[in-house]
């Protein structure tokens, strides 16, 4: 798929599916502009890609005053972007009973009010015709134990996409949902012991962890005019998790 002189942002883009997926828009020709909370992490993703095509963007989705922030590079830069890709998240992880309101809090200030905040800050940025992509996840309509809070997040992150895919359709912009499965990042292996990989592995048909490439790979056929009559869609990248986790 060709994405020549496409304007690409990426929020999360410094690890995992973020950053894999920024690799992918630039090895298709696309201009990229990758944001994230951390200028350390950020200076390595633009170390490890070593193009002029990337652009790093230090900014917490979390807080409106940095999404602010992200509004006026965009916004300075003079370009229209074609590509709106709402990735960042975070997960914890913990039963009901022991979640702390700054768990809940963190959860949904990232995952949902950063993500509805970011897109509403940009839409005047947005080229007719754009693409939305955002990050969902197949938990949000599992029911696993210890993922109330980062499901209900999720679930959230839904409905907010299929709303705007409808908010949006006058102008001809596109929004999807991508809900990767287990996928083997460091923000997954941040959070879990080791022994919950072989268990998330084995829950899925095809009996692996997934890879950031393969989620790439899914966000550019959803960005590109291969896609050109899917909105408002859920596209579920999870190697059969949930068909194969609830039989």
């Amino acid at each position: 798929m060709i994405f020549t002189n496409k304007n690409v942002l990426i929020t999360g883009g410094s690890t995992g599916i973020g950053l894999a997926t920024a690799k992918a828009f630039i090895n298709a020709g696309a201009n990229v502009w990758i944001t994230g909370r951390n200028a350390d992490n950020l200076q390595k993703a633009a170390e490890e890609i070593k193009s002029p095509k990337l652009k790093t963007v230090v900014s917490d989705t979390s807080k409106l005053t940095e999404i602010s922030i992200l509004e006026k590079v965009i916004s300075e830069s003079e370009v229209k972007l074609d590509v709106l890709f709402l990735n960042a998240g975070i997960g914890v992880f913990s039963p009901i009973a022991q979640v702390t309101e700054e768990e809940f809090d963190a959860q949904f200030n990232t995952n949902v009010k950063g993500h509805f905040f970011t897109l509403q800050k940009l839409i005047p940025h947005l080229s007719d015709g754009a693409s939305v992509l955002f990050t969902s996840s197949s938990v949000a309509t599992a029911a696993n134990l210890g993922t109330g809070v980062y499901s209900a997040t999720k679930g959230a992150l839904n409905k907010i996409a299929q709303v705007a895919a409808n908010e949006l359709a006058p102008r001809k912009i596109r929004v999807n949902i991508i809900s990767p499965g287990p996928i083997t990042t460091p923000g997954l292996a941040s959070v879990l012991p080791p022994e919950a990989k072989e268990y998330l592995a084995s829950v899925t048909a095809l009996q692996r962890m997934g890879d950031p490439d393969e989620i790439a790979k899914t966000a550019l056929f959803l960005a590109s005019d291969a896609a050109s009559y899917i909105t408002g869609t859920e596209i579920k990248a999870d190697g059969g998790y949930l068909n194969y986790a609830l039989k």
